[in-house]
C-alpha cells in the first residue's frame, strides 16, 4: 500500500472535488445507459448540488475519502441500515481513473464495511452495478459479493430522458460485511 495514501471522513467543503470525481467516473462507465446529453451537461451541476446538501447535512451516512499527496484519488459512500432486508447501501464508490487498479477500491470497500459493521444494527452490505459495467462486477465478486437481483435502473432525478432504453442494475450483495473490513490499513 502506498504509504502517503490517507483516508478520512469528508467534510462539506470536499463536494466540489467529489462532485467532479463522481462526474468523471459516470461519463467514462455510464455511457450507452445514461443519455449522452445528460452526461455531457447537467451530471455535473447534479452531481454538485446532490454532494454539497448531502454532505451538509449528513444522516445515517458517511462519505470516505482517499487522498494521495493531498489530491482526492477515490470515494465511498455508505448509507446506513437503507434496506431491512439488504442492510446497508454503498451508495457510491468511485476512483480516479488513473488510480484504478492500484488498491484504492478494495481498501475503500474495506472501509464501507468496517464502517457498516461499527454503526449499522445488521452487518449486511449492498450495492447497485449496472449491468454493462462489467468490470465492476469483478472487483464486487472477487470481494465475495454475489448478484442478489436484477431491476431496471431509475433514472437520475426521476427524469426518463436521462437514460438510453432500459438499462437494467444488478443487486451485489454481502450478508456479512465484517468479512471484508478486516482487510483494513488503520491509515
Amino acid at each position: 500500500m502506498d504509504p502517503s495514501l490517507r483516508f478520512r471522513s469528508a467534510r462539506a467543503d470536499d463536494a466540489e472535488q467529489i462532485a467532479l470525481l463522481h462526474t468523471d467516473s459516470w461519463r467514462r462507465h455510464y455511457r450507452g445507459a445514461y443519455a449522452d446529453s445528460f452526461l455531457d451537461g447537467d451530471v455535473a451541476a447534479d452531481h454538485h448540488s446532490g454532494w454539497s446538501a448531502r454532505l451538509a447535512a449528513p444522516t445515517h451516512t458517511d462519505t470516505i475519502l482517499a487522498e494521495h499527496d493531498g489530491q482526492l484519488v477515490g470515494f465511498v459512500h455508505v448509507a446506513f441500515d437503507d434496506d431491512p432486508r439488504w442492510g446497508s447501501l454503498v451508495d457510491n464508490l468511485h476512483v480516479l481513473h488513473s488510480r484504478r487498479r492500484t488498491g484504492i477500491g478494495t481498501q475503500l470497500l474495506a472501509r464501507a464495511a468496517r464502517a457498516v459493521t461499527d454503526r449499522a444494527t445488521g452487518k449486511a452490505m449492498y450495492l447497485w452495478v449496472l449491468q454493462q459495467n462489467t468490470a465492476a462486477q469483478q472487483f464486487y465478486r472477487a470481494s465475495g459479493a454475489t448478484c442478489v437481483e436484477t431491476a431496471p435502473v431509475p433514472p437520475p432525478g426521476g427524469d426518463p430522458t436521462r437514460l438510453n432504453g432500459t438499462p437494467q442494475g444488478l443487486r451485489m450483495a454481502w450478508p456479512d460485511a465484517s468479512r471484508l473490513s478486516h482487510s483494513v490499513d488503520d491509515r
